[in-house]
Order: structure tokens, then C-alpha cells, then sequence
């Protein structure tokens, strides 16, 4: 019996903010490699995640929330999103069903002379009615004539078996891109530092969230622990007494919700120790913003 030819491709997933590009992404990988929040611009980074099977590898790319930026950081959020157009096997285009189509909705013009793939998702379809959704679906496929177009819930994981299936089929021929025991092409001290920032867009308002960005100088990890050492960056000292709170009680309850979710997140004890820094309007300093991995 012939074997099958083995398929392996890049999926990139864009789209505006607060669509659940995340969510999906998360669920398709199986893994929890994107924060999730209720705030928009929670993902900065390209973040890639890969599912492996015996004939295929999909390497996934969570991208930020297409936006008009406001400042340097954004500049580079913005520029990820409109790399993900130009080097994707297939384009994931996320909308959510909240959302009314129209013609200048962010890179449609790209999209439409996409050579590739166009996988257009309406998203959270279990906060609608099928009256809703088959009006929805219309009006894209007068937007987009040569895209598919799956209507699913990735909250409530219904119709991935679809999506996946699609994604399969049109997955190109080809050896993996990354060795097959690999999750993602983030290290993990990048996922020590997303879990604890998602805690402060979670436990903190405002502009504060907005603010931050981690560091982490040590990550050890022996038979029985892993020890972290943060370091919470921050643009001005008013935002760090914010994070600290008094006596410290707000910055120990971060770590506490942090460690919780690092432990789960490695499957070992975490000691976590955080200290907060200042380091003045790093979001617009491009020295700064290549230090922490921007590009």
C-alpha cells in the first residue's frame, strides 16, 4: 500500500482586535500558547504554534489585532500582522459574528489578490441566530467571492473539526518545517513572561496594562522546580506604584495568579519572584522595543 505524500504549511491567523484570533489559535494547537483577555491588543507578538500528526505538520501564527498605531510598539504590532499576508501557505482571515462586513475592513485589498488560500472564520456564532449568520455569510461572499467561509464558535470548539479538515486539504506537499516534538517556535521563557502579563491586563485598568512589558534574566529548572526571576517594566513611576499597590498586596497577588498558571502551564512547582522597573516611554523608544524582541 503507498504512503501518503507528507504535507506541511504555514496557517496565519489575522484579523481585528478582540476577534479571537487567540482563542482559535489555542484551540487548534490544543495548547494555550496566546494570552487570552476581554482587551484588545493582548497579543504583540508573532506567536507560532504546531500541530504535528505522522503525514502533515501546520505551523499556526497568532498575529496582533490589525489597529491604526498610535505609537512605535503598535508600529511594530502592525507590521507582524502585514508580514503574516506575504509568507502563509493559507490565510486564516478571522471576523466575528458582532461584526458588519464591509468593503474596507483592514488589508481586504490584500486579501482579495491573495494567491493562496482564503479560509474566512466568523467567529462566536453563539452569541447569534442563524437569521443573523446566513445574512452575515452573504455579505462576505460578495466581499470575498473566492474565499471559504466556516462559521464556528473556537470558545466553544464547534465546527474546528471543519476548519481542520479544510486546512488539511489545502495544506501543500512538503517535509516539516520544525522537528515533530516541537509546540511552538516561542522559548519558554517567553511564555513564563506572556502568562505574567496576561495577569496584569487581567487584574489591573486602564493604561497600565498597556505599559508593561517582561523581562525574565532567569529561568532555572532542575528535577523538582523551576525558578523564575521577572522583571515588570514599566514607562513612568506613578504606573509603578499602581502595579505595586499598597504593601505590596497588588503585585503579590499578580505573582500568586502567575505562579498558579506557570505551574499548570510546565507541570512542575514554580518559585516566581518579581521585581517592577522603570524604564521611561519605552513603547516609543526603538532602542528599547528591539531589546525586548521587537522587530
Amino acid at each position: 500500500m503507498e504512503s501518503k505524500a507528507h504535507k506541511a504549511g504555514f496557517v496565519n491567523i489575522i484579523g481585528k482586535p478582540n476577534v479571537g484570533k487567540s482563542t482559535l489559535m489555542n484551540a487548534l494547537v490544543g495548547e494555550k500558547l496566546s494570552i487570552i483577555t476581554s482587551k484588545a491588543q493582548t497579543t504583540r507578538h508573532r506567536i507560532q504554534g504546531i500541530v504535528n500528526g505522522e503525514d502533515f505538520q501546520i505551523v499556526y501564527s497568532d498575529t496582533p489585532g490589525i489597529l491604526d498605531p498610535n505609537y512605535k510598539l503598535q508600529e511594530n504590532m502592525l507590521k507582524a500582522s502585514r508580514t503574516a499576508l506575504v509568507d502563509a501557505d493559507i490565510l486564516l482571515y478571522v471576523t466575528e459574528a458582532g461584526d458588519e462586513p464591509s468593503p474596507d475592513y483592514p488589508f481586504l485589498d490584500k486579501i482579495q489578490k491573495a494567491q493562496i488560500p482564503v479560509l474566512l472564520v466568523i467567529n462566536k456564532i453563539d452569541l447569534t441566530n442563524q437569521e443573523r449568520l446566513e445574512d452575515l455569510h452573504k455579505k462576505w461572499e460578495e466581499i470575498l467571492p473566492d474565499a471559504t467561509i466556516i462559521p464556528l464558535s473556537a470558545l466553544k470548539k464547534f465546527n474546528l473539526d471543519l476548519l481542520f479538515k479544510l486546512i488539511l486539504d489545502y495544506l501543500p506537499e512538503g517535509d516539516a518545517y520544525y522537528p515533530k516534538e516541537e509546540l511552538s517556535d516561542k522559548s519558554e521563557r517567553f511564555f513564563a513572561g506572556e502568562i505574567i502579563r496576561e495577569k496584569i491586563l487581567m487584574n489591573y485598568k486602564k493604561e497600565v496594562p498597556y505599559s508593561v512589558e517582561i523581562e525574565i534574566p532567569e529561568f532555572k529548572e532542575d528535577a523538582r522546580i523551576i525558578r523564575i526571576e521577572a522583571v515588570i517594566y514599566v514607562e513612568r513611576e506613578t504606573q509603578k506604584g499602581i502595579l505595586i499597590g499598597k504593601a505590596g498586596s497588588a503585585l503579590k497577588q499578580t505573582g500568586t495568579d502567575a505562579r498558579l498558571d506557570l505551574e499548570q502551564f510546565f507541570d512542575k512547582k514554580v518559585f516566581l519572584s518579581i521585581v517592577v522597573k522603570v524604564k521611561k516611554d519605552w513603547r516609543s523608544n526603538e532602542n528599547h522595543l528591539r531589546a525586548f524582541g521587537y522587530r
